[in-house]
């Protein structure tokens, strides 16, 4: 066993333009993984052929081909990533590869080349850390604009589970906001979790931007129902929205997602104690 011993998992659908700058920053990592899982969801442009001919061109990449589907980052994306994972881990397991930490790597993410040692370095610091992540950064023009969020919580597609941790919190949610979910879990089962801001990938665009702003804040208000968010919360949550550049825009699609979750959707996460954890959220606003 190496002295960071890794597999990588990257969902892809219609990436022909990123994911070449990807590959790229993963084959020249100064570690290099023991496993790379890509899965292609149904891609319709040139991806399919940049993926077969990497998988021809490097040994431990394999590719999953799935049938076309309508692009989602809610429940089907944690069932494409749930899959993956989970077929990575029995490929390793059939076939004595090594694995002690397990990434997910979006495949819009260019990593710098020690970026693999950077992150798995902090888990050999703190035997406790459970799960982190990098930070992810984009280019406006010429300049380098650092994405804001909580600065404690691990991103999604930019995160690395110590093996461990990912057993014992019970492994990756089929939920909406699966990357948050995999955070409170993780913290319930006595792990810690941390991004780290000095760890750095470039993404080819904003986090929020992949299925346009109205539709991406709907899902995050439809997600917060979902995972039984206290009302007032919400209302604060929207009017911090409110303020934020576009006015309104975004604040009033993430109200109306979360009241098509309590009209529509209905159902909320079945886990108690995930449920419970976020439902106490709104003491936040008042410490």
């Amino acid at each position: 066993m190496g002295k960071y011993d890794y597999i990588v998992v990257t969902p892809c659908k219609n990436e022909e333009e990123s994911l070449p700058s990807l590959i790229d920053s993963v084959i020249n990592n100064t570690i290099k993984p023991n496993l790379w899982v890509i899965v292609d969801d149904g891609s319709t442009d040139s991806t399919p052929l940049i993926l077969e001919n990497l998988k021809n061109k490097v040994e431990w990449v394999y590719v999953i081909s799935e049938k076309e589907s309508k692009r989602d980052l809610s429940f089907h994306y944690a069932q494409i990533v749930d899959s993956a994972i989970k077929y990575s881990i029995d490929f390793c397991d059939k076939n004595a590869i090594s694995h002690e930490f397990i990434a997910l790597i979006d495949a819009d993410m260019v990593l710098d080349k020690d970026f693999f040692e950077k992150i798995l370095g902090q888990f050999e610091t703190d035997p406790d850390l459970g799960v982190c992540s990098g930070s992810a950064a984009y280019y406006l023009g010429d300049k380098l604009v650092h994405e804001n969020g909580r600065s404690q919580n691990p991103i999604g597609g930019l995160r690395v589970w110590r093996k461990e941790c990912f057993e014992e919190s019970g492994g990756f949610p089929l939920s909406y906001s699966a990357d948050s979910v995999s955070n409170v879990m993780a913290i319930l089962s006595g792990w810690k979790i941390k991004k780290y801001n000095d760890i750095i990938a470039i993404t080819s665009r904003p986090t929020n931007s992949t299925e346009g702003l109205w539709k991406g804040y709907k899902v995050r208000g439809i997600s917060d129902y979902y995972r039984d968010y206290y009302p007032i919360y919400v209302l604060l949550k929207s009017l911090k929205y409110c303020i934020k550049y576009p006015f309104f825009y975004i604040g009033v699609a993430y109200l109306y997602g979360y009241i098509y979750g309590v009209l529509v959707v209905r159902e909320k996460i079945d886990m108690p104690e995930v449920r419970c954890y976020y439902r106490n959220k709104y003491k936040e606003f008042f410490d």
